[in-house]
């Protein structure tokens, strides 16, 4: 491990829902929660005047609802997240070759690499300047951790959260470690933790007090040293800028549970159309097509094919997918598929023989944006609003969905830099209404930004 605290970890607050509050300023302050609206729907995040209630990431949206009847609910906006994503994550690289992107609003950065900062009184100064310039640029604030280890430094950020900024010195960490909770470490999950509480483990001091051999005893070899070496704070984990991608899949998770054979088909051959993109996307091909089946009762069914040579081709993979699922007993239900490819190249081997049958039995299977939540797929077609995303009106200007039901939509018109601006309500086939862009949260007038 390192003598100065030079691995920086970002973590963008609240990231979903701040990204939410600062394109709308009649949100700013109060509850917002993101995620999935339907029944089955989970929070992806919520605001900190919504955790005010314990509401939190990944409970279930109905059970959010009870806790917060009150704050706004939102369908996550996810191209309008990515776009303020490379923005931070643009400024990161500036900082050194090594970045090491963890999810859009989270990464580890080695600034030793790059020669941004060499002792904590240079790692202090960068850190303090990237959440003022990711404010500049973004209009949205981050947490950021400096230590000398991935590990210390992402404990660091959470401990800096909201909007702050904590350094753990070289020579500190064991004190810093002691009394906090096992959870606290990575790799330890709810299941490892409550196996950890049944043992009397419960900080990272009785970690270190029950001994490595009674850790390989209770978690097995591999989990149980590397969770010794991580009590006794150390990491040598180096941040590593790319990863080498395993697998493209996607899936979706029904409202209400499928049973329909033909319709659970066209969701597959959709699914394996939406796959295909990502693939295509990312210049890589693959040989082995998966299928991911969740039944009513909660069983998981997963299957795969592996094929003479890799593919991007959406017929192919069609083909492939629903071979797959001939196999699959969906009687009694469907609540979750999923389509997937592994096996990854960066070239195609043509099957010609597969392509020319998909071609003949392919399908035109509508194509809808990957960022568009199963229970919303129909947005289009049948003129359904989603609560949150961005609309125009001919004569009102930019605004948002504030809900939609009975044949009309409320619509709140405001911009970033507006004051909290007035509501009105239409017909949902309102000829003047129509689905928008997101606009900017930062106007950048050259090589300076400005808050809007």
């Amino acid at each position: 491990m390192r003598k100065a605290p030079t691995i920086l970890h970002l973590d963008m607050d609240a990231f979903y829902a701040s990204a939410e509050q600062a394109s709308k300023p009649s949100l700013r302050g109060k509850a917002v929660v993101v995620g999935g609206l339907g029944p089955r729907g989970v929070v992806a995040t919520a605001s900190y005047e919504a955790r005010v209630f314990g509401v939190h990431s990944a409970m279930p949206m109905a059970q959010a609802r009870r806790l917060a009847p009150n704050a706004a609910y939102l369908v996550p906006r996810f191209g309008f997240y990515k776009a303020i994503s490379e923005q931070v994550m643009g400024l990161l690289r500036e900082l050194s070759p090594l970045v090491e992107p963890l999810s859009l609003d989270e990464a580890f950065v080695d600034l030793e690499a790059g020669g941004a900062a060499w002792d904590e009184a240079s790692a202090r100064l960068v850190g303090a300047k990237l959440r003022t310039d990711i404010r500049a640029f973004t209009g949205l604030t981050g947490s950021v951790g400096l230590a000398a280890s991935k590990m210390l430094a992402k404990i660091a950020s959470e401990q800096a959260k909201p909007d702050g900024l904590v350094v753990i010195e070289p020579g500190t960490e064991r004190a810093l470690l002691g009394p906090l909770s096992v959870r606290t470490l990575p790799g330890v999950g709810p299941a490892t933790g409550d196996h950890l509480r049944r043992a009397g483990i419960h900080t990272v001091d009785e970690i270190v007090e029950a001994g490595e051999d009674e850790l390989v005893r209770l978690l097995g070899k591999a989990h149980g040293h590397g969770l010794y070496a991580m009590a006794l704070a150390r990491d040598e984990r180096a941040v590593v800028a790319e990863r080498e991608t395993k697998s493209v899949s996607v899936e979706d998770t029904y409202d209400v549970d499928i049973h329909d054979r033909v319709r659970v088909g066209l969701e597959v051959q959709r699914l394996a159309d939406r796959c295909v993109r990502r693939l295509r996307s990312a210049g890589l091909s693959g040989r082995t097509i998966v299928l991911k089946v969740r039944r009513y009762d909660f069983s998981t069914l997963t299957r795969s094919e592996t094929l003479r040579g890799p593919t991007d081709d959406a017929a192919v993979v069609r083909e492939a997918a629903l071979r797959l699922l001939e196999g699959v007993d969906s009687t009694g239900g469907v609540r979750l598929l999923g389509v997937g490819v592994s096996g990854l190249a960066d070239f195609t081997q043509e099957d010609l023989f597969a392509q020319a049958a998909g071609e003949r039995a392919d399908h035109a299977v509508e194509e809808v944006a990957d960022d568009v939540p199963a229970d919303e797929r129909d947005v289009v077609v049948e003129r359904r609003w989603v609560a949150g995303h961005d609309v125009r009106h001919a004569e009102y200007g930019h605004g948002w969905v504030q809900g939609s039901g009975l044949g009309r939509v409320t619509v709140r018109f405001e911009r970033p830099d507006s004051e909290p601006g007035r509501v009105r309500t239409f017909l949902v086939d309102d000829p003047a209404l129509e689905a928008a862009e997101p606009l900017p949260l930062v106007e950048v007038t050259g090589a300076r930004p400005r808050r809007l």
